[in-house]
């Protein structure tokens, strides 16, 4: 299950021409296991004033002597996040808390929670001896136009492959005045990083009009130089993304509000469809669960922030049949170097090559 698990993962970064070089890896026992901070645990830590609220019961996981997980990861973004907003638990919680996947040992644990401007904040973590993944990401409610915090990770015994961004709302490359109201600022804060982070490989056209000129896209065999790093670079990162929306103002105008919901609104529906992690799921816990999880948990939003389909806002991905292509790239160009340059300026051409 497990080496069928990375194969899937593998497979679905590549047709995204994100880690070519991962259809090599191989799962060795020799991983450590990481320790363990179990969901139920940060939940409790972070809930205290509202401990009346009952909760699903978490599965509480053995503890072994590795020194690193990302639920350390976890732990800080919600402590962090309590400094600055009343976070409470989403709604969502109550039915995605945690499952364990087919084989019997592996572990899904989810958490959510909302805040006066936070739509959604939430994380998936999947871990067992071979394999950590976490997916976590926090979501502006519509009256706020702050882009989306996102963190990606996946790690094995032989590579880590990891994306780290504030994913804009609105597209940087067309829309100069969003990129100068963001992230101008946070230039700086990316090119600290970048050089600790190489770029990752071919990343396509399409994907990349949803990442931001501070993008952390790499990869890296597993060290703890590295994974030391990777923290630094969550903390600080989730720091300047807590500081954006503490001092957005709340939009009052319709206009500008439909047009973040729509905004978000086309982000999830990307993502819920181009997502590489769905082959994985779908083999830790089968096709309807997996399905469910993607679109009611992950992309939570799909049904109420807009009725919009993916060929509605991707037409070019349309078979003749009227059915949705699963190539992940139409226009057949990547970047396989990074595509902005130390000023955050797009560089384009300089970064395109043919797929």
């Amino acid at each position: 299950m497990v080496s069928s698990c990375v194969k899937s993962f593998s497979e679905s970064f590549t047709s995204m021409d994100f880690c070519s070089s991962l259809q090599t890896a191989r799962l060795s026992s020799s991983l450590i296991k990481p320790q363990l901070l179990t969901s139920s645990l940060i939940f409790s830590s972070i809930t205290t004033n509202f401990a009346s609220k009952k909760c699903k019961p978490h599965r509480v996981l053995k503890v072994s002597a590795g020194s690193f997980s990302y639920h350390k990861f976890i732990h800080f973004a919600l402590n962090e996040t309590k400094r600055h907003a009343l976070l409470v638990p989403s709604p969502l919680q109550e039915k995605y808390s945690s499952m364990t996947a087919m084989d019997g040992t592996t572990e899904l644990q989810m958490l959510s929670f909302q805040a006066p401007k936070i739509r959604l904040l939430r994380s998936l973590s999947i871990e067992n001896e071979a394999m950590q993944i976490l997916d976590f990401a926090v979501f502006a409610r519509p009256e706020f136009d702050v882009p989306i915090f996102c963190a990606n990770f996946f790690s094995t015994a032989t590579i880590n492959i990891i994306v780290l961004d504030l994913n804009p709302l609105h597209n940087v490359i067309d829309q100069r005045d969003y990129k100068e109201k963001y992230f101008k600022r946070l230039i700086p804060l990316g090119l600290k990083y970048c050089k600790l982070f190489p770029w990752g490989g071919k990343l396509t056209s399409e994907s990349l009009k949803f990442f931001s000129p501070i993008v952390i896209w790499t990869k890296f065999p597993p060290s703890q130089d590295s994974y030391d790093a990777l923290y630094s670079a969550f903390t600080e990162y989730y720091k300047a993304w807590l500081e954006l929306i503490d001092q957005a103002p709340e939009e009052i105008d319709a206009s500008h509000i439909t047009f973040n919901r729509e905004a978000q609104h086309k982000y999830l529906t990307w993502r819920e469809e181009k997502d590489p992690g769905h082959g994985i799921l779908k083999r830790l816990i089968g096709e309807r669960l997996a399905k469910d999880l993607v679109r009611n948990f992950l992309f939570n939003g799909l049904d109420e922030l807009g009725s919009k389909g993916f060929l509605d806002y991707f037409p070019e991905y349309r078979r003749e049949d009227g059915s949705i292509n699963e190539k992940r790239s139409i226009i057949g160009k990547s970047f396989e170097k990074r595509p902005w340059d130390a000023r955050g300026e797009f560089i384009g051409g300089n970064g395109v090559i043919p797929s």
